[in-house]
């Protein structure tokens, strides 16, 4: 019995070092132990795929004869994504996203293989939240990403744009009068509206044109983006909801290194898709993760990130409840100021 177990578990180790596991068997994934599965068979396969992971992996002594559970899993530092071409398996680039930053630092780049799992990924993640991307008239003000190349989250919302199929789809840069007279006009007629836009932007709208919507969403995605003073998310979104007339504000969740994003529908509390996962790392110790409430970095399994790497200590503060909720509180200190979320709560 003990040869035989043997041979299947280094008959399964030697398929899953072979390839990843496919985009159906992510995208499938209900259960915590099916997640579980795919998980370490996806962190077999980038030891031996991903140099950057592997290097990092050797350096704390993680082989995967050792790892047989999620929290053993190491977390590679975001930062990697910033100096280093962290990409599983050889084949060829399609898209490179690029983080927005600063002026004065580095952008972190995401080398995608294969745009078919981003899309699917994010296409997934939104309808399990909202359903049917054709239900909603999508209006996004996102002006700092379009101003620039390079952005996953203009790229994900200009395809979610178009497969909304609504002719009054579309986005907005700086015209806030045709913006206010179409957002009236989608939300009196009584169908479902989308407005996602960074932060600065819905704020400066408000400050412009008042609203009382009664079917429109507004998210955000955070960041002020070097336009405004940076400010905790309960005061965004108690100006938000004044200005729009609305009872909450969702939010967006998501960065350049992940392909798959968490959403909130109101008070900060996201909720991932069931192929991503969020655990809380002590931040005295980064190879230490919390069993509990407490206050830490978060980590991520993204299994979406096939290709490059799905297994990423962020530079957030957060902490998670047993529902598998999460809330994002802040950034250390020395983390540079990016696109996604900023404001704590």
């Amino acid at each position: 019995m003990e040869v035989l177990f043997f041979f299947k578990k280094t008959a399964y180790d030697t398929f899953a070092l072979m390839k990843p596991p496919a985009a159906q068997d992510i995208f499938s994934i209900r259960t915590p132990s099916q997640f579980e599965e795919v998980a370490l068979a996806l962190f077999r396969y980038q030891f031996e795929h991903n140099a950057v992971y592997r290097s990092f992996c050797d350096l704390l002594y993680k082989h995967p004869s050792e790892v047989n559970a999620l929290e053993q899993i190491p977390f590679l530092p975001i930062n990697f994504f910033k100096t280093h071409q962290v990409v599983s398996g050889k084949g060829p680039i399609v898209q490179t996203f690029s983080s927005s930053g600063t002026t004065s630092s580095t952008s972190s780049k995401h080398y995608v293989s294969d745009l078919s799992i981003y899309q699917e990924s994010y296409l997934q993640g939104f309808q399990n939240q909202y359903g049917p991307i054709s239900e909603y008239t999508i209006l996004a003000l996102l002006p700092s990403y379009l101003e620039r190349e390079g952005s996953s989250l203009i790229y994900m919302v200009d395809d979610l744009i178009k497969k909304s199929k609504q002719p009054d789809s579309g986005f907005y840069l700086d015209n806030f009068s045709a913006l206010s007279e179409k957002l009236r006009q989608l939300d009196q007629s009584g169908n479902k509206v989308l407005l996602i836009g960074v932060s600065f932007a819905l704020l400066d709208l408000v400050e412009i044109h008042r609203f009382d919507l009664n079917h429109t969403i507004v998210m955000e995605t955070g960041g002020m983006k070097g336009r405004r003073k940076e400010i905790i998310r309960a005061q965004l979104h108690d100006s938000l909801k004044a200005g729009f007339g609305v009872k909450h504000i969702h939010s967006e969740y998501g960065m350049t290194e992940l392909l798959s994003q968490a959403y909130s529908k109101g008070e900060g509390i996201f909720e991932t898709p069931p192929w991503m996962q969020v655990f809380i790392r002590d931040p005295e110790d980064p190879l230490t993760l919390f069993d509990d409430a407490r206050t830490g970095g978060l980590n991520i399994i993204d299994l979406a990130n096939v290709h490059s790497c799905a297994f990423i200590a962020t530079q957030d503060l957060g902490k998670k409840w047993a529902d598998q909720s999460f809330a994002v509180l802040g950034r250390f200190d020395n983390a540079d100021i990016r696109g996604c979320n900023l404001m704590a709560l």
